[in-house]
């Protein structure tokens, strides 16, 4: 009897030696995946038992059982975090668990270009993959409050950049962030602003960034537009810039920019009214922003673009409208 149990204990050691060994290696063995990568959300508060579900369902190809006790004999899946995940060729089961417990997450993006309107940041904030929708519907000036930041206007506020986030993550999320941006670059700017500048308020710095953004087609002259801008602003002169005068326009502009649009008065239309719009009229990037805060050192009062993204400048009316001869006409 003795050597029949000492059998048997060794047979059954050697038998949960080998399961070991090969649980082991199936720890550590690329899982079989239904497609080439294999995306899971797991929500707050979801239980070890429901991820490993709902990995199996999602694609991967074990038994869910077998992967859940896995994740519990581990000892991590307390620590499992919530996020948008994603199992790829190659992936063991440490390694699907480890990215769940470092919050390894599948980010998505939005950008946000240089120039860009406000409605256009929202159109593309509409339309980013894997972001929770709750703006839709809202005007901007219920957006903004939603920002915490009743009462002011929405134009320019957001700084144009690449934005990542993780599946489920709310747009208003993603725009409090290009918020911030925005509000720390121009606190930045208006700190550097140059001595003796007419701009008398951070909004302005902002608004006047806004029109060099639109008005410059190369760097290296947009310090010079800024220049141009600042001069007319300290002598009183009209900014008579076009970008401002097809943002008042709205959706009436239809890509042909005619005098009589010119001669319409608009809040925004800068030929008939002196100093700056009431609010920026797009996204300023951070150049155009540094520009506004420190314009180069310039005595023109005009500039015409040359067709190929550069602008002629010039000192005097005659100097300019013999630019204009030559590059418009």
């Amino acid at each position: 009897m003795k050597r029949v149990l000492a059998t048997l204990l060794a047979l059954a050691l050697l038998a949960l030696a080998a399961t070991a060994a090969w649980a082991w290696r199936w720890w550590q063995q690329p899982l079989g995946l239904a497609a080439e990568v294999v995306e899971l959300t797991v929500e707050p508060g979801q239980s070890p038992r429901a991820v490993a579900h709902e990995w199996v369902a999602a694609g991967v190809q074990t038994d869910e059982r077998l992967l859940y006790w896995a994740f519990r004999l581990s000892g991590q899946a307390p620590r499992i975090r919530a996020g948008s995940f994603a199992a790829q060729q190659g992936d063991s089961p440490e390694r699907l668990l480890a990215k769940m417990v470092r919050g390894e997450e599948t980010l998505e993006q939005v950008r946000f270009l240089e120039g860009w309107t406000f409605a256009q940041a929202r159109a593309a904030l509409a339309a980013a993959p894997g972001l929770r929708q709750t703006l839709a519907g809202r005007s901007d000036a219920e957006v903004m409050a939603a920002l915490g930041v009743p009462h002011v206007p929405a134009e320019g506020r957001f700084f144009p950049d690449t934005y990542r986030y993780g599946r489920g993550v709310s747009d208003l999320v993603v725009l409090k962030q290009a918020w911030l941006a925005q509000q720390t670059r121009l606190e930045q700017a208006w700190a550097q602003r140059a001595e003796g500048s007419p701009l008398r308020t951070p909004d302005e710095l902002l608004t006047l960034a806004s029109i060099v953004e639109k008005e410059t087609g190369r760097e290296a002259d947009r310090g010079k537009v800024a220049g141009v801008f600042v001069n007319r602003l300290r002598i009183g002169m009209r900014l008579q810039t076009d970008p401002t005068v097809i943002y008042g326009l709205g959706s009436r502009f239809d890509g042909d920019l005619r005098k009589v649009d010119l001669l319409t008065d608009t809040p925004y239309n800068t030929y008939t009214r002196a100093g700056l719009p009431p609010t920026p009229i797009a996204l300023p990037s951070q150049a155009s922003l540094l520009a506004a805060a420190r314009p180069a050192d310039t005595k023109a009062l005009y500039f015409v673009a040359r067709g190929d993204g550069s602008s002629e400048f010039s000192e005097t009316l005659e100097a300019h409208n013999r630019a204009v001869n030559r590059y418009q006409r």
